[in-house]
């Protein structure tokens, strides 16, 4: 019989999966430990790459963002920054302090970028709230010239993986301390079994073989 065409839900379930945990964490991984030209390499692959890319943020959402995320910078309130950007981005806390973190600032190029945010806006939130960056006319310029030639999809894509990475992170956390404890348990069940069966059997020994096995 011919195959089932999807459910409404089923596509809908299928739009929303985030790249594999592993490709995500392996993306991550790469963009945060590369100097700025190999990250400027990435992002610039990513765009070609058949990983799917996160969905876009919804216009309105994204503009509340950009204005809170400047206001917050102008103040140097990092936490609320970390905050909003986590929250619009829908990324957890950990992943929006490593991008506010991120000495280099093209981490935060890609989170301005995921949310279309305007180069000017962009800028002036390098120039206020990265002082270590916005006191180098080439630092700007370069983040200015990435910011620029960063595509949608790039972003999106690296979104996806941050979003992802997450999982990835979770799963080998857990993981392995549920198998530890899995054969933690199997070797007390072992363990327990053992002395519970020798003196049940000690009394047969005896029979059989007249205690010459017995030490």
């Amino acid at each position: 019989s011919p195959a089932r065409p999807p459910s409404d839900a089923e596509r809908r379930m299928a739009a929303n999966m985030a790249m594999q945990p592993k490709d995500a964490a392996e993306i991550h991984d790469m963009f945060f430990g590369a100097g700025p030209s190999e990250r400027a390499l990435i992002l610039h692959n990513l765009a070609q790459t058949p990983l799917k890319a996160a969905p876009r943020i919804p216009t309105v959402r994204a503009k509340r963002a950009i204005q809170i995320l400047e206001m917050a910078a102008i103040a140097g309130d990092v936490e609320s920054f970390a905050l909003e950007l986590g929250d619009s981005l829908i990324l957890p806390s950990r992943v929006a302090a490593q991008i506010v973190d991120d000495a280099g600032g093209e981490a935060l190029a890609v989170a301005a970028r995921a949310l279309d945010m305007p180069s000017p806006n962009f800028q002036r939130i390098l120039l206020f709230f990265k002082p270590e960056i916005g006191n180098s006319v080439n630092e700007v310029y370069r983040l200015a010239r990435l910011y620029d030639r960063l595509g949608d999809r790039s972003a999106l894509v690296m979104l996806a993986a941050w979003r992802g990475s997450t999982l990835a992170v979770t799963r080998a956390k857990y993981q392995p301390s549920l198998h530890d404890g899995e054969r933690q348990r199997a070797r007390a069940g072992a363990a327990q079994t053992r002395p519970g069966v020798q003196p049940g059997a000690m009394p047969a020994v005896r029979k059989g073989t007249g205690g010459s096995s017995e030490r």
